[in-house]
């Protein structure tokens, strides 16, 4: 018997939504099986494709006249769950899951050149510590962190290189017209960010 091939019109949906319609549709098959998802801007193709190397998918992307076609395999055990790999073994003491959630390109209320120097000395500040964080996310203002002419790109490059995960909102990116100009990270959804947040030991927003 032939794979369920499921087929999903996420045209002019905006974001979260054509991942949470695919992850939904992968999730319904319940084992092997096929999703074509069909979307028109690449920051849905980007979010997508990140969605599926951490759900374990298999996608295969083809665009014909600015329209994108992504096709999901999963195999007989369906997705990755989010739980997998929780719970310590051998007595050892499990990692915090750290999210940074940075929404400005300033830090705190009051003078913005001085805001913006607290930032720059904060996401340093972030490469000192022993226990870095996880994840670092970025949205609203803080998108700009992550993109050309940055006074953080240097730091934030360290810190990925050190293993931390860089997310930068792709909404926010395409509001301020910056996002062909980002650096560091990569682009992620609010479903994303709405699931690191969730999955978060301890959420730090500075």
């Amino acid at each position: 018997m032939s794979e369920e091939v499921v087929r999903i019109d996420a045209r002019g949906k905006a974001c979260p939504l054509p991942v949470v319609m695919t992850i939904k549709a992968l999730e319904e098959l319940g084992g092997a099986g096929t999703v074509v998802t069909t979307v028109d801007n690449e920051t849905a193709v980007s979010n997508l494709k990140n969605m599926a190397a951490e759900k374990g998918a298999s996608v295969e992307v083809s665009a014909h006249d600015d329209v994108y076609d992504l096709t999901f395999v999963v195999g007989e055990d369906g997705l990755k769950g989010s739980a997998s790999g929780e719970g310590a073994s051998c007595g050892v003491a499990p990692v915090r899951n750290v999210v940074v959630q940075i929404t400005s390109d300033k830090m705190g209320e009051g003078d913005e050149q001085l805001g913006r120097q607290l930032m720059k000395a904060y996401v340093f500040a972030l490469t000192q510590l022993e226990e870095l964080p996880q994840t670092i996310l970025l949205y609203n203002g803080g998108a700009k962190l992550t993109c050309e002419g940055s006074p953080c790109l240097e730091d934030l490059e360290g810190l990925q290189e050190a293993g931390v995960k860089i997310m930068t909102c792709g909404t926010c990116l395409n509001h301020y017209g910056i996002a062909d100009t980002l650096k560091v990270g990569e682009v992620t959804n609010m479903y994303s960010i709405a699931e690191t947040l969730n999955n978060a030991s301890l959420v730090v927003r500075p």
